[in-house]
C-alpha cells in the first residue's frame, strides 16, 4: 500500500478525471507510475553506469568517431 500528498491543484485534475471517466484517483495514479517507472529505472541504471565508468578512468569515443565506424557519417 501506498499513500502520497499530491499538491491541491494535481489532486484536483485527478479527481476531475476519475469523476469523468467513472475511474478512481488510484486507477489513473497507478497509471501514471507505470508509465513512467520504467524510464525513470532506466535513467538511473544509466547515471550508475555512467559513474562507474567514470570512476574506472575509462576513456570515452567521440560521438564522430563513432558514427564513422558504424558507417553513419556523412
Amino acid at each position: 500500500m501506498l499513500a502520497i500528498r499530491l499538491p491541491e491543484e494535481i489532486e484536483a485534475r485527478l479527481g476531475a478525471l476519475a469523476k469523468a471517466t467513472g475511474r478512481t484517483k488510484s486507477y489513473y495514479a497507478r497509471e501514471a507510475i507505470l508509465m513512467h517507472l520504467e524510464d525513470i529505472e532506466d535513467a538511473y541504471r544509466a547515471e550508475e553506469e555512467y559513474l562507474r565508468f567514470r570512476s574506472s578512468g575509462g576513456k570515452g569515443i567521440p560521438l564522430e568517431d563513432v558514427e564513422r565506424r558504424l558507417g553513419l557519417a556523412d
